[in-house]
């Protein structure tokens, strides 16, 4: 289908309801299991290490299959990828609302991760083949404010879920409650998405899918376990192991790309521009998405908050976030290359007045403001990062050097939950009371302000050199 054919189509508005619906999905699970985590812990007697897994397996999960994702679309069909996806994803949180054990859930949640990157990148992909260019600046402006909205809702819905204890259920429902959507996006896809392909579509690289997978696996999962056991000799072996098959993986990309293949990373692209640095930037950016994990903990555990008053809290977070993902384009089109640093400044300043009041340094009024000067920074910083990236590259590779920082941002998520999430339970060791939880959240709040610090810096020489291709532009996904 071609753009011309999609202007006579007087369903694509109705379609776009449908996509941005499947949009919606994968990061409103993202925020909204975050306010359940102590109710999942209860219930499931889970440790702090399978807690962590939940949302590490899923970030990891998505980051390894988001690029075969859109290939698959290009190649097999991107209506066939979208129904298979949002009907995947339904089942998968099916899976997790009726999980019996931390091992279930956690199964549910990697099928999950899958499953949403089949058919996130469909989402845009579609968008663009369906709409004539006039109109796609209003529809691609509603796609990027559907994760703003999931976002905002994410934290309010789960805790209203988890405190109402409906059908005598809690944390269940806030995975139950996407079957109804799933179910309707199903529905009304398969009667009003149009089939599209790509005329020249890129091949699959399933070698470097495994490869991959296991480099992750073995990085992720003694940062997460070996905390637990006692940092015994095998997570040592494993972190070595893991640069290993990073290594590994990174000579496979490059014979794949050698020999006229589609490799899943395009080494060739990090002697382009600032990607290199980009790419550093990505990997240090998303270590923040720890702080949902530790201010729920914090909150719920801590300082005894129901789980819809963990929700509330954190509203001013997203709500910021939400300004700032609307805001974005503007700002980064009037401070150029200073946008990132500046944003990552702006988060780093919100983190540090948290840490301030946590500590009582500040008054507690100061809170508030503190949250959402810093979601305000990271609804900021997200598309910076792509904007500054994708500009020194050359206009070809636009799409693909895109995939490859969100799917370093998707790594950066694990890595951040495993790392900084482990830093905080390492402070707290098995402590209770206020004091113990606040200075656990105050030092995972560090960590994080030191991680923003270094990316400010690496993006303050990132877009200063003249090229001689014009920049390309792309939208930006929260997922």
């Amino acid at each position: 289908m071609n753009t011309h054919d999609a202007a006579g189509d007087p369903r694509r508005w109705l379609a776009l309801s449908v996509l941005l619906a499947g949009a919606f999905l994968p990061p409103l699970d993202f925020f909204i299991v975050n306010v359940a985590l102590p109710s999942i812990r209860a219930a499931l007697h889970s440790s702090a290490a399978q807690l962590q897994f939940v949302i590490s397996a899923y970030a990891a999960t998505y980051a390894v299959f988001l690029i075969t994702g859109g290939r698959l679309g290009d190649l097999y069909g991107r209506r066939r990828m979208f129904l298979l996806g949002i009907g995947g994803f339904t089942l998968a949180s099916l899976l997790c609302g009726l999980a019996w054990s931390s091992e279930a859930l956690l199964a549910g949640r990697m099928l999950q991760g899958m499953t949403a990157a089949a058919l996130a990148p469909q989402v845009l992909a579609s968008i663009r083949v369906m709409f004539p260019h006039s109109e796609q600046p209003r529809a691609l402006g509603l796609y990027s404010a559907t994760f703003g909205v999931a976002a905002t809702l994410g934290a309010l819905l789960g805790g209203s879920l988890v405190s109402s204890h409906l059908w005598g259920m809690g944390w269940q429902l806030i995975f139950l409650v996407n079957l109804p959507v799933g179910a309707v996006a199903l529905i009304a896809g398969s009667m009003l998405l149009r089939e599209s392909r790509a005329e020249h579509a890129m091949q699959l690289d399933l070698g470097g899918v495994a490869l991959l997978s296991i480099a992750l696996a073995f990085l992720v999962y003694p940062l997460v376990e070996g905390r637990d056991q006692g940092w015994p000799a095998w997570t040592y072996a494993m972190l070595a192991c893991s640069f290993v098959m990073f290594a590994v993986f990174l000579r496979f990309e490059a014979r794949v790309a050698r020999h006229g293949g589609s490799p899943l990373i395009d080494v060739r692209l990090f002697g382009e521009g600032d990607f290199s640095l980009g790419i550093l930037a990505a990997l240090g950016i998303y270590l923040t998405s720890s702080f949902f994990l530790t201010y729920a903990v914090y909150l719920q555990s801590g300082l005894l908050r129901s789980a819809l008053q963990a929700g509330l809290a954190t509203v001013p977070f997203t709500v910021g976030y939400f300004c700032g993902s609307m805001l974005a384009s503007r700002l980064i089109n009037a401070l150029g290359h200073r946008a990132l640093p500046l944003a990552c400044a702006c988060q780093a300043f919100g983190f540090g007045m948290l840490i301030a009041t946590v500590l009582n340094a500040l008054p507690h009024t100061a809170f508030v403001p503190g949250l959402a000067i810093a979601g305000f920074g990271f609804g900021v910083a997200m598309p910076a990062l792509i904007r500054a990236v994708i500009s020194g590259v050359e206009t070809r590779h636009a799409g693909l050097a895109s995939g490859m920082v969100i799917t370093a941002l998707q790594i950066s998520a694990a890595l951040g939950v495993a790392m900084i999430g482990g830093v905080f339970y390492t402070v707290l060791r098995g402590q209770t009371g206020a004091k113990a939880y606040e200075h656990a959240f105050a030092t995972g709040l560090s960590c994080n302000v030191v991680a923003l610090v270094v990316v400010a810096l690496l993006s303050m020489g990132m877009g200063r050199a003249k090229r001689s291709h014009a920049p390309a532009r792309a939208v930006v996904t929260m997922d």
